[in-house]
């Protein structure tokens, strides 16, 4: 007998993989695979993790995209942008609060300038994208802090309901991690939340045992093991505060999570998208056929890219138009 789901879940299967994005995923197999498998083989050194920082300054050689406006935000200990995609006019009544993936080790502004103004052009409102402090600066539990800061200064200006908070990656969990926090202080809710291949379980246990450790070209598990014994090794790792799948889930807004279908985290996301609705939280759960870990990131080069990003638009649309209910995912 066939498991129901519940009625507030909506499962939305994307395939077949492009050619495209198959040869995408093909060269990820090839060439960077081998060097994540190496990274995690490597002791976390002050010297590694200064290596991994250097990412996001070498992607501020990357032109914005053509259109795109950006305005340095300064706060206590940390950065911000607003972005505002091609088209997204000055008005900030409404926005989007965007919290960067790399693993809470790397990346930051510039890493993810393109891709986060794509999301706002979708979305037709600006985005406000947060360079949180990482590891080593901060251990990872406290990451969130300056995330939540983030949330605040939004709401100081306008209401919950016309927030939208977006991550991918650790960005992911730093969404879920953030609304929770917000809830367990008392703050309003935002409208909505969207996850693009988050890591929500720190115990790699499902994960590890999950059929796509053999399927996902970039094969992460060791690096996984690698971020986990690095750096949560003094944290239980099923405290719901260190992994937000484990938490009481009841409140929060509706929820777009998207993976792909051979992705080692998409395990997490199909987790997350039964708890959510089990809690009666509307979620739709994207399943990508064979796309890769946040494809989103390749904008116009990959057809699913482009639709995804679309589908993210409408997503945030819909929530600012229906707060507190059901969102209508309108894809193109």
């Amino acid at each position: 007998m066939t498991r129901a789901e519940p009625t507030t879940l909506v499962i939305d299967r994307r395939g077949t993989a492009s050619l495209r994005s198959r040869a995408v995923a093909a060269g990820v197999r090839r060439l960077l695979a081998p060097r994540l498998a190496k990274a995690a083989a490597l002791p976390p050194d002050d010297r590694a993790l200064r290596r991994a920082a250097m990412l996001d300054g070498l992607a501020a050689r990357a032109r914005p995209p053509r259109g795109a406006r950006f305005q340095p935000v300064a706060f206590d200990g940390f950065r911000a942008e607003w972005t505002h995609g091609p088209g997204v006019g000055r008005n900030r009544d409404q926005a989007i609060l965007y919290l960067h993936g790399g693993g809470w080790v790397c990346c930051g502004l510039n890493t993810h300038r393109r891709m986060v103004s794509r999301f706002s052009a979708a979305a037709g409102v600006p985005a406000l994208s947060v360079d949180y402090r990482m590891i080593p600066a901060v251990p990872f539990e406290e990451e969130v802090e300056d995330c939540l800061t983030a949330y605040r200064s939004l709401l100081a200006d306008r209401d919950a309901s016309d927030i939208v908070i977006m991550g991918d990656s650790a960005g992911g969990y730093l969404t879920f991690a953030t609304a929770l926090r917000a809830r367990e202080e008392g703050l309003p809710l935002p409208a909505g939340l969207v996850a693009l291949s988050p890591m929500l379980d720190m115990d790699l246990t499902d994960k590890l045992a999950h059929a796509n450790m053999k399927l996902d070209p970039s094969a992460p598990g060791p690096l996984l093991e690698w971020l986990v014994r690095s750096f949560l090794g003094h944290l239980d790792l099923g405290d719901p505060k260190v992994s937000p799948i484990r938490a009481d889930l009841a409140g929060l807004p509706p929820v777009l999570l998207t993976a792909g279908s051979t992705e080692l985290l998409y395990c997490d996301a199909e987790i997350m998208a039964r708890r959510l609705a089990e809690a009666g939280v509307p979620t739709t759960l994207q399943v990508w056929d064979r796309q890769l870990h946040v494809f989103q990131m390749f904008g116009p080069l990959l057809p699913e890219s482009r639709t995804a990003i679309s589908d993210m638009g409408a997503f945030v649309r819909g929530a600012f138009a229906k707060r507190g209910g059901e969102v209508d995912l309108k894809t193109s």
